[in-house]
């Protein structure tokens, strides 16, 4: 059973930065895949970024250059750095484990364990 667990969100200015973090247990040994995925009110879930074993990244076109998606050495905890955030990236932010080989945020099939997720908040 895979439990993960995210931090780090809050509430900022339009501009400002946060840090998610998402810690996982369990077995995620042979997990391939980790990703970040949001949902805003009203809209559907939508990937963010997400990160193989290998270290390629991937990212959603508007988070690019602002966002980065990043792991731990032992792979259990997976990180977000939010730079330059604007109004449309408020949302609640979830970790996530892939189920397979295929590693894209704009897979969302891909993936099978969530966590509970924590909330981001921005404001201009």
């Amino acid at each position: 059973q895979v439990q993960l667990r995210e931090s780090g969100g809050g509430s900022v200015q339009a501009g400002g930065s946060l840090r998610l973090s998402c810690t996982a247990s369990g077995y995620i040994a042979s997990s391939y895949c980790m990703g970040w995925f949001r949902q805003a009110p009203g809209k559907q879930r939508e990937g963010v970024a997400t990160i193989d074993r290998n270290g390629k990244t991937t990212y959603l076109d508007s988070v690019k250059n602002r966002f980065t998606i990043s792991q731990d050495n032992a792979k259990t905890t997976l990180y977000l750095q939010m730079n330059n955030l604007k109004d449309e990236d408020t949302a609640r932010y979830h970790c996530t484990v892939g189920l397979g080989w295929v590693c894209s945020p704009l897979r969302p099939t891909e993936f099978g364990y969530w966590g509970q997720g924590t909330q981001v908040t921005v404001s201009s």
